[in-house]
């Protein structure tokens, strides 16, 4: 089955519109295109459509969250974190305000629209921000639990989520813990350890599936919150396994990848890692499965690196 983050945004943003009545929208004249169009419609004074103007979409989700509301930011990846990136810093994390900013078309899956509008380092320039939370869900309903999850909590947060529709893994009654991870596949006789962030999930599961056909078992981890990291998680898959394999829709530097390296380095296992991502390149315009593919973030590209490891 599949589905779309984008959509199930939408959906959970009016229920939560319902619920909640401190939430308020801000989106910078592309609602309908992130899906925010739909809370616009119900709760028309409470949705504000700011313009192409990013910057000034966050500094009045900022002084919005000063009077008690909770404002989201409802824009594309590269906009939300480049062009405001001083006012998400400045006006947002520094006074540790509670704004969330729900960013799509995160990574390669934006194809045609090309490499301005590919956001490849989105999550490694918000990761780098103090008192930033940074969540990037693997499929449409645990984008509705993540988003549930962010405006529970207190402080800044980036959402990322994908413009077309992935394979839905998560299920209903599944529990969504921001800053924890979740163990899709293991076994006593893992070899290695796949860790994987929001689309990319589907893929290593897939990879998962041939290499044990290969006789490779491998252990599959998704590491939904980027920040706070589960720390305790990844230091248990280096301790069980032989080696770690990241996969992620990002600039594999500042990333899951660069995130998994710090934890290894940090607690000194001498554990192998190999990244699986975009090598610091911009990509260029295509269909997102063929762009996925040239620029290594294939089922391949991540069979390739277990077997490396092995």
């Amino acid at each position: 089955m599949m589905g779309n983050q984008r959509a199930a945004f939408g959906e959970v943003l009016i229920e939560i519109g319902h619920e909640n009545p401190d939430v308020v929208v801000i989106n910078t004249d592309i609602a309908t295109s992130t899906c925010a169009n739909g809370f616009a419609a119900v709760f028309p004074e409470r949705s504000f459509n700011v313009g192409v103007a990013e910057q000034n979409a966050v500094t009045a989700a900022a002084g919005l969250s000063t009077v008690g509301l909770i404002p989201i930011v409802s824009t594309y990846a590269v906009f939300a974190t480049m062009r405001a990136c001083e006012q998400v810093r400045t006006s947002v994390c520094y006074p540790n305000l509670n704004v969330k900013i729900v960013a799509s078309h995160g990574g390669l899956q934006v194809g045609a629209d090309g490499p301005t509008h590919q956001g490849i380092e989105d999550m490694s320039l918000m990761r780098s921000l103090p008192n930033m939370t940074v969540i990037h869900p693997s499929d449409d309903v645990s984008v509705k639990k993540a988003v549930r999850s962010m405006v529970a909590m207190k402080g800044p947060v980036y959402l990322r989520v994908c413009r077309n529709d992935l394979p839905t893994l998560w299920d209903e009654k599944d529990e969504f813990v921001l800053g924890k991870g979740r163990v899709w596949r293991e076994s006593p006789d893992d070899q290695v350890t796949i860790i994987a962030v929001g689309f990319m999930l589907s893929r290593a599961l897939q990879a998962a599936r041939e290499l044990e056909r290969d006789g490779i078992p491998a252990r599959v981890v998704e590491i939904h919150t980027l920040k706070p990291l589960d720390e305790e998680l990844i230091l248990a898959c280096a301790r069980d396994t032989k080696g770690i394999v990241t996969a992620e829709d990002h600039n594999i530097i500042g990333g899951l990848g660069s995130a998994v390296a710090e934890v290894l380095a940090e607690a000194g296992l001498g554990t192998r890692l190999v990244r699986v991502g975009i090598r610091d390149v911009f990509a260029e315009s295509g269909p997102f499965e063929e762009l996925m593919d040239k620029y290594g973030l294939g089922v391949a590209d991540i069979i390739a690196a277990v077997k490396k490891l092995v």
